[in-house]
């Protein structure tokens, strides 16, 4: 899968690897039951669902897309050791220079900041990633569908949308 990745994003989503379907349809998180693009959606980080196809239509909302395992595809569990490269995914950070960063998998994230993944907590991180905002957000993949929480993608958009200048509307309190 091809990086989405040029200067000036607000947010760069990085995953594991594709699954072997996104890797047959040459698309991200192609899935039929993956809640990727219907969560960034929902969330409002993009301002309608977007098909898989549609990937390359991220940087216009200010988020690129790329992996921890570029060269491989599957689940997490069945990648071999060789299959991550945190230090490619470091120096694309270093050049393209976001905002932010979530993963978007705490095994994506531990593998790349040599952390136990019950040492990550859901949301922004206390340390940055190359100069970068960190966070980690639930995997939206079909495998993880019993852990998935909406409210750190939810957080995640929140501090997006403040980031643009546009922070979202705070709730409106009932008229007494």
């Amino acid at each position: 899968m091809p990086d989405v990745l040029r200067p000036g994003l607000t947010l760069v989503l990085v995953g594991t690897a594709p699954s072997r379907i996104s890797a047959a349809a040459r698309a991200y998180y192609a899935n039929p039951g993956n809640r990727f693009w219907f969560t960034l959606h929902e969330v409002g980080l993009t301002p309608h669902l977007l098909l898989p196809q549609e990937y390359p239509r991220l940087p216009e909302y200010g988020i690129g897309l790329t992996d921890v395992a570029k060269r491989h595809s599957g689940v997490d569990a069945a990648l071999p050791g060789e299959a991550w490269a945190p230090e490619e995914l470091r120096a694309k950070l270093r050049t393209y220079r976001p905002r932010l960063v979530a993963f978007t998998s705490k095994r994506g994230a531990s593998e790349t900041l040599g952390l136990p993944t019950g040492r990550l907590p859901y949301g922004e991180q206390t340390q940055k990633l190359e100069g970068c905002e960190l966070w980690v957000v639930p995997s939206t993949s079909p495998l993880a569908q019993t852990h998935f929480q909406l409210a750190p993608w939810q957080a995640l958009a929140a501090r997006v949308q403040a980031l643009r200048g546009n922070p979202p509307a705070p709730n409106p309190v009932p008229a007494p």
